[in-house]
């Protein structure tokens, strides 16, 4: 079996429906999975950089979780980034990460037929990844197809529009599932 690691990088897990819906069925599903939950380790934002490293070198397979935020990452997510994937570590001659498999599991507050050339923002979903794609490329990752979810807003949510909400949100842990299943079973997915 491999190393599941899964950084969520929401800044609020209390307050989500997505996301926490998400770990808690990916914790259920592979309890063998390490989850690291950035908000509830570093509510100050004083990143471990070493407890970080360590657990990304133990691990051969790394979910990305996290709520699109400004068309990218949360804040607590891209200081991670920022402090933890320094050269020599992530990237460079001396890097230590190359081969290990990378999934983008995200969600996004607006639905998915904004994100379209013809759509609200112009743009398709996937053309927002290229620096994150960027990213794995230059830390020799594979990058695997991300796992996405479009429509779970922070607005109006009624009890109808949670349940609504959590209800997809087990669906993209289906999916996510499924797919560390397969890459952990030696199934090609890139």
């Amino acid at each position: 079996m491999n190393n599941i690691l899964i950084i969520s990088g929401h800044p609020d897990l209390r307050s989500s429906i997505g996301n926490a819906t998400i770990l808690q069925e990916v914790a259920a599903a592979l309890p063998e999975a390490e989850i690291r939950r950035l908000d509830w380790l570093y509510p100050d934002s004083k990143i471990n950089i070493q407890a970080e490293q360590d657990s990304l070198l133990k691990a051969d397979v790394i979910v990305w979780q996290f709520p699109f935020s400004w068309y990218s990452l949360p804040g607590i997510m891209k200081l991670w980034l920022d402090e933890v994937f320094i050269h020599g570590f992530a990237h460079g001659s001396m890097a230590k990460l190359g081969g290990k498999k990378l999934i983008l599991s995200f969600t996004t507050g607006a639905p998915q037929a904004l994100y379209t050339s013809e759509g609200f923002f112009g743009h398709r979903v996937e053309d927002y990844l290229i620096p994150l794609e960027t990213t794995a490329r230059l830390c020799n990752f594979e990058l695997l197809k991300p796992v996405y979810t479009c429509g779970i807003s922070y607005v109006d949510r009624d009890a109808d529009k949670i349940a609504q909400q959590k209800t997809i949100a087990r669906e993209h842990a289906s999916r996510l599932i499924g797919v560390l299943n397969a890459v952990t079973d030696g199934y090609p997915l890139s």
